[in-house]
C-alpha cells in the first residue's frame, strides 16, 4: 500500500500542478476576454465620434472653398504664376484701384491639365481675402431684367397666397403650393396661374413683406433674390465669374458677371457701417 501511494504522490503532484496552470492560463483568458469586450462596447461611441469628426473636417473643407471664385480666362495666358496675373489682370480691366489692395491666399486651374480637344479653358479657382469688400452679382440684358422685375412684382400676391417661391436666372421663377411645383419663364402665365388660386390669406402687413419690398423700385433688382446677393466668399456655393459656358450667344439674354467693388462705408437703415458699391464687368 505504501509504495503504491509513494508511486502516485509525484504523478498527483504532476497533475495538481498542471491543473494550477491551467486556471492561471483560464484566468489569463477571462481577463483577456473582458478586455476585449471592454474594447468592443467602446466601438459604437467611437464610430459616432469618428463621424462627428469626419463631418467637421468636410464642412470646414466646405467652408475653404466657398471663399473661392472662379475665373475663365483663354488657357496658358496666366503664365507660371496665376495668383500675380490675377492681381495684375482684375485691378486693369476697368482701371480700378483697390485700397487695401487685392490679395489672394491661393490659386489654381480647376483639374490638372486641360482635356484633349476640349472647347473651353479650364477655370482658375481663386481665394480672395478681405472678402466682404468684393461681391458678384448679374448682369442681364434690358429684356431679361424686363421679365425679372415683373416676376418680382408677383412677390406680394405669392406672399398673400402662401406659394413658396424663387427667381432663377436668367428669368425664371419656379413656385411650390401645396405640395406641387411648377416652372414659369413668363410673368403672365405665372399671374394666370395665380388669379386661378383661392385666396387663404390676406395678411400683406409692411412687417410680413419681405423688406426689400418696402425700398425703392430703383434699387437693384438683385437685391430681390437672396441667391444672387451672397458674396463671393460667405456661405454660398462658388461663384462663376465670365464663365465660357455661361456667356450669351448671339440670340442669347445670358449677361455677363458683374464685380462688384467696394470703397468707402456708409451708413445703413439700420445703423450699420455698409459699404456703396461700385460694380464693372468682370473678366470673360
Amino acid at each position: 500500500m505504501d509504495s503504491t501511494i509513494s508511486v502516485l504522490e509525484p504523478e498527483t503532484k504532476s497533475i495538481c500542478l498542471d491543473i494550477a496552470g491551467f486556471q492561471s492560463r483560464v484566468s489569463d483568458l477571462e481577463q483577456r476576454e473582458t478586455a476585449v469586450e471592454d474594447h468592443l462596447s467602446t466601438i459604437p461611441e467611437r464610430n459616432q465620434e469618428l463621424l462627428f469628426l469626419r463631418s467637421k473636417l468636410i464642412d470646414l473643407e466646405d467652408n475653404c472653398h466657398r471663399d473661392s471664385c472662379f475665373f475663365s480666362f483663354t488657357e496658358h495666358i496666366e503664365g507660371t504664376n496665376i495668383r500675380v496675373s490675377l492681381l495684375e489682370t482684375l485691378p486693369n480691366l476697368k482701371g480700378l484701384s483697390f485700397d487695401p489692395p487685392l490679395e489672394f491666399q491661393r490659386a489654381h486651374h480647376r483639374g490638372s491639365k486641360q482635356i484633349e480637344g476640349s472647347r473651353y479653358p479650364r477655370p482658375i479657382i481663386a481665394c480672395l481675402l478681405r472678402h466682404t469688400q468684393i461681391h458678384i452679382a448679374a448682369d442681364f440684358s434690358k429684356e431679361t431684367n424686363k421679365h425679372r422685375k415683373a416676376f418680382v412684382s408677383l412677390r406680394p400676391h405669392l406672399c398673400q397666397l402662401e406659394v413658396k417661391y424663387g427667381l432663377f436666372e436668367l428669368a425664371h421663377m419656379w413656385v411650390t403650393k401645396n405640395g406641387q411645383s411648377k416652372d414659369f419663364y413668363d410673368p403672365e402665365d405665372l399671374q394666370l396661374y395665380l388669379d386661378d388660386l383661392p385666396i387663404t390669406a390676406m395678411n400683406l402687413s409692411p412687417q410680413n413683406l419681405p423688406s426689400d419690398m418696402t425700398k425703392d423700385s430703383s434699387d437693384a433688382l438683385l437685391l430681390h433674390i437672396p441667391s444672387e446677393e451672397r458674396s463671393l466668399c460667405g456661405r454660398g456655393t462658388h461663384q462663376r465669374v465670365g464663365d465660357p459656358k455661361r456667356l450669351p450667344g448671339p440670340n442669347d439674354d445670358r449677361g455677363k458677371a458683374l464685380l462688384t467693388v467696394v470703397h468707402s462705408t456708409q451708413q445703413t437703415d439700420r445703423g450699420k457701417s455698409r459699404s456703396p458699391q461700385k460694380t464693372v464687368p468682370a473678366p470673360t
